[in-house]
């Protein structure tokens, strides 16, 4: 008997996966925007022209809306350290979906983000930027070697010089 009543629910599944995959006109994709190597290389060119104007030594780098590193740049002299600085900067802005700056007032000890410090991969320090077309998030950019206000400032540079590419 139980086996019995196990074989008709396993044909039941079966015939409501057969069901759902005889009827692919319920499932719907979306068109999407995505960061390409090129443009995330036109960010981080923008970005070292910024930098180079005000003497700023960054590590700059640009990740996709998965928040994976796309394109990497390291000038002249930047500081080692801030290498990994600038990927977590870019990646915490997707994550997130906000300058990076926006998180450091509610990630101290007496708010209840202060743990999102603690997440792999985040890192709560002024410097990293979303980059977002039409609304829609398709990376990031951080960097690091300045002050964060600069870092940003160099970010902003960067998706400035895409969004003009791109007639935005």
């Amino acid at each position: 008997m139980k086996k019995s009543l196990r074989s008709f629910v396993g044909a039941g599944v079966v015939l409501a996966l057969a069901f759902a995959i005889a009827h692919p006109s319920s499932a719907q994709l979306k068109d999407k925007k995505t960061l390409t190597l090129e443009a995330a290389k036109k960010v981080a060119a923008a970005a070292e022209l910024e930098a180079i104007r005000n003497g700023w030594k960054l590590n700059i780098a640009v990740v996709d809306d998965g928040a994976n590193l796309v394109y990497f740049q390291r000038m002249d002299d930047a500081f080692l350290g801030s290498i990994e600085v600038a990927i977590r900067k870019a990646a915490t802005a997707v994550f997130f979906q906000r300058p990076t700056k926006a998180l450091q007032d509610i990630a101290r000890p007496d708010q209840r983000a202060y743990g999102i410090q603690h997440l792999d991969r985040v890192i709560i320090l002024e410097g990293g930027l979303p980059i977002s077309v039409g609304g829609t998030l398709i990376g990031g950019c951080g960097a690091s070697g300045a002050r964060g206000d600069q870092d940003a400032q160099a970010c902003q540079a960067g998706i400035d010089a895409l969004m003009k590419d791109l007639g935005q």
